[in-house]
């Protein structure tokens, strides 16, 4: 834990100053320069941070950038898309959610409660598995090809005896995804819930984000899970389109 606050400091340091030495460095955290430069090298290598020629001194990389990039986008996506749940929220009366890929699970990061609920867990923050949710499964079926079969490589688990755990049959679900532009998720991830979601794209046309509905089975059958789709896709739609993505 001492080692990742020096590190979380060092960064701190240089954004504060520009660009910083190793022996500014190490007399700011009250250190040895060795000690110094093996944190100022992890963070090199993460490219977090970058000498300033051959013997300079030290400032913020790329990297950094990527990271704040992709805060930004979660952010926008929760603040330009929670209207949104709400109005289908209100409409459906179902449970909105919208989640993004968060390294090899969904995390929901906007949540409206629909008004036909009596009880519903809160899921922002929480993370959930790619294959067992309809989210997941549209952030599954649009990720890179090589990012996807990275993570089909590993075991699926269980929650339900509907969960889908064979790779193949998941390509399979991820090829149908694709082809009708939503998931479903019929008690694969809870017994007696039923969700359906389909993708928002971001501005460079990527699929940033799902956009999906959940309710009990008695409430939400598959027939009326299928129907709401086009609900969900004016929706999403809407974020899209403020997330800067010009269909057509």
């Amino acid at each position: 834990m001492q080692s990742v606050d020096r590190a979380l400091e060092i960064l701190e340091l240089v954004a504060a100053d520009g660009e910083l030495g190793i022996t500014e460095i190490a007399e700011a955290l009250g250190v040895h320069k060795s000690t110094a430069s093996r944190l100022v090298g992890a963070l090199q290598q993460r490219h977090l941070l970058e000498q300033q020629g051959e013997r300079g001194k030290y400032a913020l990389s790329y990297g950094v950038v990527r990271l704040a990039a992709a805060a930004t986008g979660r952010l926008d996506v929760a603040r330009l898309g929670q209207p949104v749940c709400q109005r289908l929220a209100e409409e459906l009366g179902e449970t909105v959610n919208i989640a993004v890929t968060d390294g090899e699970a969904g995390i929901t990061v906007a949540q409206e409660d629909g008004t036909a609920a009596i009880t519903s867990q809160n899921w922002v923050g929480l993370r959930s598995p790619l294959h067992a949710t309809s989210a997941g499964k549209v952030l599954l079926a649009w990720m890179p090809e090589d990012d996807r079969r990275r993570l089909l490589r590993r075991r699926l688990e269980r929650f339900t005896d509907d969960t889908i755990v064979a790779a193949a049959d998941l390509r399979t679900e991820l090829a149908r995804v694709l082809d009708e532009g939503h998931a479903r998720s019929f008690e694969e991830l809870e017994v007696g819930m039923h969700a359906v979601a389909v993708p928002v794209f971001s501005a460079d046309g990527t699929v940033s984000s799902a956009l999906s509905a959940t309710g009990p089975v008695y409430r939400l059958p598959r027939r009326r899970a299928r129907a709401i789709v086009a609900d969900l896709r004016e929706g999403a739609a809407d974020l899209s389109a403020k997330l800067g993505h010009r269909a057509g």
